[in-house]
């Protein structure tokens, strides 16, 4: 990969609100994702037991997964829900919409009683709070990243857009802590039986502190620009299949390695140590906490390595990344060694890592700024719902069908392929939208680089790969 020239730096009180809007989005999403996080390592621990007690084992631990996946069948509907206000309201209104959802269905989750206490009506009700929160986090994403992005530097967006990613990681690393706690302090019988709650009721205290972060920073500057020219889009979810489809099928497809990776690193393999391995929960989850730790550090450096080497190379980086070491991951996971599956881990996220960072600015700069925040969100949901809802699943299914792990390294190998063919051909002007000058209302400020399309004009389709 070739560096690029990067421009000075812009001036300070920039950079200063660029952080501070970068670092709530950061926050927020956090809070998010610990919420959306805990639900995948209770139903992998605790769930098949409480929920599904007339299950087997096996099929116990299938239903409690399916009931995971069920929060990404909500996450389009929310998604473009929150994208069509998102990009007529504002970024700023959805975030905090989508935090009081996620926070309210989350708190509910902690206090629905057993299936030994109202039968059938207790997974019906884990279900129905599941896709509240799939609902919520489903415009969460977008509105995070052009919170940050469109505040960014115009030659720091890579760098800035990944705060919203680090979220993911960090809810990750919390989730994990509150469990590794939990299941450390108590003893089993007691974490199983109510112990687990405590982790879902924490939200209510982090939805405050969300709230008060989310209301504090001002709306994307880029949008304001748009709204103050008149050029909000009518019915932009309509608009953006109409003028950006190419756009949909590319960013969507190019979203589905990265859940794909960090969902069976999170979820899938708790559950494969302490059933497969017969390694103790506490150990996988220690783990995973180091794991997570490291998975911020180079999620970072990969968003920075965004805006010097390129968002396309930097992400085909990972996807090939992921594809090498497939088989390797598991051929290390399976001798039981702790420092091995250390090892495995590490070059599976920093896979992850490499792709998450510069997604943010590579999936958002495909559209137009009045088009952004539904055509983003629709891209992450879809590549959501193939690579973080339905892989987990299909790696348990696979394994108990085949009996090895080279299925699940089939599995892993085939969503890297399927990014990566996605992104490798598209060309610069699909990944950079294109839109007429701007009215004189809604001109650019002249610090603002190619990096940074122009907020005003109709969508001109950009749709050649």
């Amino acid at each position: 990969m070739t560096a690029r020239k990067l421009t000075t730096e812009p001036p300070p009180p920039i950079r200063r609100k660029a952080g501070r809007v970068a670092l709530a989005s950061y926050i927020g999403t956090t809070i998010e994702w610990y919420d959306f996080f805990i639900y995948g390592i209770a139903a992998t621990l605790v769930f098949p037991t409480q929920f599904f007690p007339g299950l087997s084992g096996f099929g116990g631990t299938l239903a409690s997964l399916g009931t995971f996946a069920v929060g990404f069948v909500a996450r389009p509907l929310g998604g473009v829900i929150m994208g069509h206000f998102g990009d007529r309201v504002g970024r700023k209104s959805m975030l905090v919409v989508s935090l009081l959802i996620m926070g309210l269905a989350t708190t509910l989750i902690g206090l629905v009683p057993t299936y030994a206490s109202i039968g059938i009506w207790a997974p019906i009700l884990l279900i129905v709070f599941r896709l509240a929160q799939g609902a919520g986090v489903g415009g969460e994403w977008a509105g995070a990243v052009l919170m940050s992005v469109e505040n960014a530097p115009p030659k720091r967006r890579s760098l800035y857009g990944c705060f919203p990613q680090l979220g993911l990681p960090t809810g990750i690393l919390l989730s994990q802590l509150a469990f590794l706690i939990l299941t450390s302090a108590m003893s089993p019988e007691s974490f199983v039986t109510w112990g687990w709650r405590i982790a879902f009721l924490a939200s209510a205290v982090l939805i405050i502190v969300g709230l008060v972060i989310r209301l504090s920073i001002e709306e994307s500057a880029e949008f304001q620009r748009v709204r103050d020219a008149g050029e909000i889009a009518r019915m932009p979810v309509v608009e953006v299949f109409r003028h950006t489809p190419l756009q949909l099928l590319v960013g969507g497809l190019a979203s589905i390695a990265g859940p794909a990776l960090g969902y069976l690193v999170s979820v899938y393999m708790v559950q494969y140590g302490t059933t497969q391995l017969k390694l103790p929960t506490t150990t996988m989850l220690t783990i995973l906490v180091g794991v997570s730790v490291a998975w911020i550090l180079m999620m970072l450096a990969a968003g920075l390595s965004g805006d010097i080497f390129g968002r396309k190379a930097t992400f085909l980086t990972g996807t090939v990344l992921a594809v090498l070491w497939a088989f390797p991951l598991f051929a290390l996971v399976n001798t039981g060694s702790v420092p091995l599956i250390v090892v495995a881990l590490l070059v599976i996220t920093a896979a992850n890592a490499i792709m998450a960072g510069p997604q943010p600015a590579l999936i958002t700069e495909m559209f137009p700024i009045r088009l952004r925040y539904s055509g983003a969100t629709i891209c992450y949901t879809v590549g959501s719902i193939v690579g973080g809802g339905v892989t987990p699943l299909l790696a348990t299914a696979w394994f108990a069908k085949f009996g090895t792990s080279h299925a699940v390294s089939l599995l892993i190998a085939g969503v890297a392929v399927i990014s990566m063919l996605a992104i490798l051909p598209a060309k610069h002007r699909l990944l950079r939208a294109e839109e007429n000058p701007p009215a004189p209302a809604a001109s650019v400020p002249s610090g603002a680089g190619a990096d940074q399309p122009s907020a005003g004009g109709p969508v001109t389709n950009s749709s050649t790969a």
